[in-house]
């Protein structure tokens, strides 16, 4: 494609007719989403338009974050994927009842819970499912249900600095401790998270608890040669297969206890793998904040599952350890969805969180306090990485980080990040940020990478070599370890003097910055802030105008989904 072509170019569908191609030309349907919708009503001769159409918003769903489509409130939710606004209520939007009567008629649809027919498409009531997300809604809610019932399920709920690991290292102590007093086995107890760098964080959580723990020698070893892994690890991988583990409900996991840390980021899909594996007898402890952006892809697990449930084996803690007052008077405000709440604690906390409540773009003037913090904490990562200092260059790294809403464009890390190499530029006269491999380099690991032991959202410095000579090292941190490997050996990385808010997720910095972009911004929603203004440890500088932060207070994440209903009653469909 070339720099001057349309981009919406290739969304569009040059077959496409009748309704998929209107819907499909204003950005509503992607070209996958009609591709699959004519491809199956194909198979069955359905030649009905709106079938077609409902299709293809069932497809569309899922890439969303959508479990189901709700066709009675479609017309006024969806949104078109184009920066361009879009009357969508001029579309020709089917009727309803007629919608839904073409669909119960369709070859491609099983109607209600108890239709046996093996079709690709389920209809309860006004939602249509594809089959496989209505199938593992309905199984992730069976297998917690029974979890629930036996008292083996148990949900510690709450934001960051609450504590949530500290009761998971007590959780697993007294169970090693109860097994030693009884002279029986110790429990066999797994540690996972969705991501590589949550499981070893998670780790490292419970090594550091265990160190302030006051137990028995046989137990704090136990708990020491604890190990995490990932989900998809802990499954195991079936050959073959991207959607089946080695571990399922014919094969499951031999784990008396199973904790898994950063729920929030758990989709459903894997949720459903997760629960069928776990032995009905085992322990499964599911730690995380439901205030806190979701999974990527379909579903609000954590969230559905903790609903209403405060004292059903679900702790919800709220008591903050880490962070001061005045940012915890501001996530509060913006988890409970107050915009004047929320815009009154913006100026309630002087030195601690700081609002300039101005549009990024308005010019620098307005950001001083933004770039003396870059400043300050880039040229500390320079100068322990000029002195070879690796923990100190580390230490340097943690102390700022500028977060943004997008990765691209006047708002995003990649615009800023140049800024920020502009005024360390001016400061630093010795930094050559035009090498690829330049000493006081923050590096960030964007794949992972298991032979090197580093994943996806792992931070690092580039730092001179023991020699100060010409053979920089890359530096990482570990467990309170230094890993140190030449800057040759990695993979997937990049430069992180800026990072996107969904990157950040699970991380906290001394101070974070946070640039909110336009109010019109699709992705800018109550938890993408949540989890933006938790990231800061000590001071929070927050960059937007009144409007950007209340559109976000006033936008949470809607996602479709069923489970909540399943979990905690209601009518489904």
């Amino acid at each position: 494609m070339s720099a001057l072509a349309d981009p919406f170019e290739a969304r569009r569908v040059a077959a496409a007719a009748g309704l998929l191609r209107t819907f499909n030309e204003v950005g509503v349907l992607s070209a996958a989403d009609v591709h699959v919708a004519a491809r199956l009503t194909e198979l069955v001769s359905e030649e009905s338009e709106a079938v077609a159409l409902a299709v293809a918003l069932a497809v569309r769903g899922p890439r969303l974050g959508h479990v189901f489509v709700d066709l009675a409130t479609v017309r006024d939710t969806a949104s078109v994927e184009s920066d361009e606004p879009v009357d969508l209520s001029s579309l020709p939007w089917p009727a309803v009842d007629e919608w839904l009567g073409g669909l119960a008629a369709s070859d491609l649809v099983a109607v209600g819970e108890d239709d046996s027919e093996p079709r690709p498409l389920r209809l309860l009531g006004t939602r249509l499912y594809l089959d496989r997300y209505w199938r593992e809604e309905r199984s992730v809610a069976a297998d917690l249900g029974e979890m629930r019932a036996s008292g083996v399920l148990e949900v510690i709920a709450g934001g960051p600095g609450t504590g949530k690991t500290t009761r998971v290292a007590r959780i697993t102590a007294e169970l090693l401790e109860q097994a030693a007093a009884a002279g029986a086995r110790p429990p066999l107890i797994a540690l996972a998270a969705p991501t590589g760098k949550a499981a070893a964080r998670l780790q490292e959580a419970v090594h550091e608890e265990t160190a302030q723990l006051q137990l028995g020698e046989s137990v704090r070893e136990l708990l020491m040669g604890l190990r995490a892994s990932t989900l998809h690890r802990l499954l195991g991988w079936r050959p073959g297969s991207h959607s089946r583990f080695a571990h399922d409900r014919g094969n499951r996991l031999p784990h008396d206890v199973v904790i898994v840390d950063e729920t929030s980021m758990v989709s459903l899909s894997l949720m459903a793998r997760l629960v069928e594996a776990v032995r009905r007898e085992a322990r499964l402890i599911l730690v995380g904040d439901p205030g806190q952006l979701t999974s990527i892809e379909a579903g609000v697990v954590l969230g559905d599952i903790v609903g209403p449930g405060v004292g059903e084996g679900i702790v919800v803690l709220d008591r903050v350890h880490r962070y001061g007052g005045g940012i915890a008077a501001l996530a509060d405000a913006i988890r409970a969805g107050d915009p004047d709440r929320a815009v009154s604690a913006l100026g309630g906390a002087p030195g601690e969180v700081t609002w300039f409540p101005v549009d990024a773009q308005e010019g620098e003037a307005d950001l001083a306090l933004v770039r003396e913090r870059a400043v300050a904490a880039g040229s500390a990562v320079f100068t322990a990485a000029r002195a070879g200092a690796g923990e100190d260059a580390l230490e340097a790294l943690a102390r700022f980080r500028l977060l943004c809403a997008h990765r691209r464009g006047p708002y995003g890390v990649s615009d800023w990040s140049s800024q920020i190499v502009g005024w360390l530029a001016a400061e630093l006269p010795d930094l050559d940020a035009d090498q690829r491999d330049y000493v006081g380099r923050p590096l960030l690991v964007t794949e992972n990478d298991y032979e090197l032991g580093l994943y996806n959202g792992d931070t690092g410095v580039i730092i001179a070599g023991p020699d100060g000579g010409s053979r920089p090292t890359a530096v990482f941190e570990r467990g309170g370890a230094l890993l140190s490997f030449s800057p040759l050996r990695l993979g997937a990385v990049e430069t992180v003097y800026a990072m996107t808010i969904h990157k950040s997720q699970g991380s906290q910095f001394d101070t974070a910055a946070v640039l909110l972009p336009d109010p019109s911004s699709r992705i800018l929603t109550r938890e993408l802030l949540y989890t933006a203004v938790t990231r800061a440890r000590r001071e929070l500088i927050l960059v937007g105008t009144e409007e950007a932060v209340r559109a976000a207070v006033e936008r949470p994440v809607a996602r479709a989904s069923g489970l909540r209903e399943r979990l905690w009653g209601g009518s489904i469909g």
